[in-house]
């Protein structure tokens, strides 16, 4: 599939995350470039509109449908994956009138870019056996510091994703809460009102019946 002109496509980093805004009726599609044996992760939740849901569509190189959502709020998959470029699509066509707030991050696997850095640093390793440590322990403590990292920083991301969902949510209840308070209030000025009303026509016409 080659990715139609003005498709979003990133580049083959490590780590990606988008927000994004998905009209009402629309359907957004984005295109990965992957390599044969790597492995993609895609995370995707949904942020704000109503019933926080939306359709997910992720097709391989060939056009195959590798996975199908359908209307659900938030969702982790991941494949393995061959040369080409796979598209997924978030639509929200099945909703009139509602748009959706949108997340996603990709986490790329396998993508060539740390096997051509140990071989980079393979090429300093000769005459280091007088060194208390080889710069194969170097390099896998390195690795090791860079996972780890990268795992707090998708974690750090995901949690901000779910507090802006929280907070969407708790600021719809909020003027939901207020809109009806509102409401009863003056339902109860107009219910007092027409008690003091009918109360002053029974005196009146008590008055009346005596004269």
């Amino acid at each position: 599939l080659l990715p139609p002109p003005g498709a979003a496509e990133f580049s083959p980093s490590l780590d990606s995350d988008f927000t994004f805004t998905l009209p009402a009726g629309r359907k957004e599609c984005f295109y990965q470039p992957m390599r044969k044996e790597a492995s993609l992760e895609l995370e995707y939740q949904v942020l704000d509109g109503a019933g926080l849901d939306v359709d997910f569509h992720l097709l391989s190189p060939k056009g195959e449908t590798l996975v199908f959502d359908e209307r659900k709020s938030d969702g982790v998959h991941t494949v393995e994956t061959e040369d080409g470029d796979y598209m997924f699509c978030f639509d929200n066509t099945f909703s009139t009138i509602s748009e959706k707030v949108i997340f996603f991050e990709l986490i790329l696997d396998n993508m060539g870019e740390d096997g051509q850095d140990e071989e980079d640093w393979k090429k300093y390793v000769t005459g280091t056996d007088l060194l208390d440590m080889k710069l194969e322990d170097i390099l896998e403590s390195i690795n090791s510091v860079k996972a780890r990292l990268s795992k707090s920083v998708q974690i750090q991301t995901l949690l901000r994703a779910f507090e802006a969902r929280d907070r969407n949510i708790q600021e719809s209840n909020f003027d939901r809460v207020n809109f009806w308070s509102m409401v009863n209030l003056g339902v109860m000025v107009v219910v007092s009102a027409v008690q003091v009303y009918m109360l002053k026509s029974l005196f009146e016409d008590k008055r009346k019946s005596r004269t």
